[in-house]
C-alpha cells in the first residue's frame, strides 16, 4: 500500500479478509512517529507505557491526560500513513461514562489521534459503546492490562486454564458486539487468541499473543534494543542500537576531552581582512 495513502479502519478490515498481516508499534515522539510511518507501519499506538519507557516509572497506572496528550501531539507531527490511536490513561473512563467520552474527545481534537485504546473486557462494553456512538473508533484490549496489573498478580500470561480463557473469548465478543474495530490480544496463550481472532470479524492485534492474531504489535524501542532493562519472551530485537550509541557518546567525550573536535571542517571562517579589522578594532590578537 502506497505511503500517500492514510490507513483507515476500513483497510485494517479489508487485510483481515484477505489474509494481509497487520503492523503496529508503540511510539511516543515526533521523529520516531516519521521513521516507523515512513516504514510503512499501520498503526502506531502512543501508548501509556510511555511512562515506563521513557519515563522511568515503575508502572503504567501513574500517566495522565496531559502526558499522554503531550506525546500524542508529538506522534500526530510525525506520522502521515499510519493510523494514529491514543491509549486512554487509567481513570481516564472507568469511573464515569460521560467522562470517558470528553476525555476520548480530546485525543481526537487535542491529540491528533484516529481512535483510542481502552482496556478491560465485558466491563467497559457499555463504555466502549457510548465512545463509539458519539463517532470516536475505539480499540480494545485484553488478556494481561498493565492498568490492572495488581489485581491479575503481575505481569503473567493470562487464560491459560478454561475458566480464564473462556471468559477471554467472552470479552473478546463483548467488545465486538459494543463496535470496537479492532482488539489488542496481550500475553495469551498463542491457541486461545488463534480461537478469539476466528470467532471475530474485526481484526486481532497480538502483543506477546503467538502467530495466529491478524497482526502483531511491539514497542518501537524494545525492537530496536535501546533500553537496558530485561525484556519479555515474545519481544523479538531487531536491532541493537544502545551499545551503537553508546559507542558513539563515548567516542564524543574522547575527542572533545583530547581537542581533536570540533575540526576545521565544523568551525565556521571569517574572511581575513575582518578578522584583520577586528583584531585592530580590539586592539590585541584574535584566535
Amino acid at each position: 500500500m502506497s505511503l500517500d495513502h492514510k490507513i483507515t479502519i476500513l483497510d485494517l478490515r479489508e487485510k483481515k479478509l484477505s489474509s494481509h498481516r497487520i503492523t503496529m508499534l508503540a511510539a511516543y515522539d515526533c521523529p520516531t512517529a516519521s521513521i516507523i510511518d515512513r516504514a510503512g507501519i499501520d498503526l502506531i499506538l502512543v501508548g501509556d507505557s510511555v511512562a515506563m519507557v521513557l519515563l522511568g516509572r515503575e508502572h503504567t497506572v501513574s500517566v495522565t491526560m496531559e502526558e499522554m496528550l503531550h506525546h500524542c501531539r508529538a506522534v500526530a507531527q510525525g506520522a502521515r500513513h499510519s493510523l494514529l490511536i491514543g491509549d486512554m490513561p487509567f481513570l481516564s473512563y472507568q469511573a464515569d461514562i460521560g467522562e470517558a467520552i470528553h476525555n476520548a474527545g480530546r485525543f481526537l481534537k487535542e491529540g491528533g489521534m484516529d481512535a483510542v485504546k481502552l482496556e478491560g473486557g465485558l466491563e467497559i462494553s457499555r463504555t466502549v459503546r457510548a465512545i463509539v456512538d458519539v463517532g470516536i473508533p475505539v480499540m480494545g484490549h485484553i488478556g494481561l492490562t498493565p492498568q490492572t496489573i495488581s489485581m491479575l498478580g503481575g505481569y503473567r500470561v493470562q487464560g491459560k486454564d478454561l475458566a480464564t480463557a473462556k471468559a477471554l473469548v467472552d470479552d473478546a465478543l463483548a467488545l465486538e458486539d459494543a463496535g470496537a474495530f479492532s482488539l489488542l490480544i496481550e500475553a495469551v496463550p498463542g491457541p486461545v487468541a488463534g480461537l478469539i481472532t476466528e470467532r471475530l470479524t474485526i481484526p486481532t492485534i497480538g502483543i506477546g499473543s503467538g502467530p495466529s492474531c491478524n497482526g502483531q504489535s511491539l514497542v518501537f524501542y524494545d525492537l530496536i534494543g535501546f533500553l537496558d532493562r530485561p525484556l519479555p519472551k515474545f519481544v523479538k530485537q531487531f536491532a541493537t542500537v544502545r551499545s551503537a550509541i553508546l559507542d558513539a557518546v563515548k567516542t564524543y567525550v574522547e575527542e572533545v576531552g583530547a581537542g581533536t573536535f570540533p575540526g576545521p571542517e565544523h568551525t565556521y571562517r571569517i574572511d581575513d581582512t575582518v578578522l584583520e579589522a577586528l583584531t585592530k578594532e580590539l586592539g590585541k590578537e584574535v584566535g
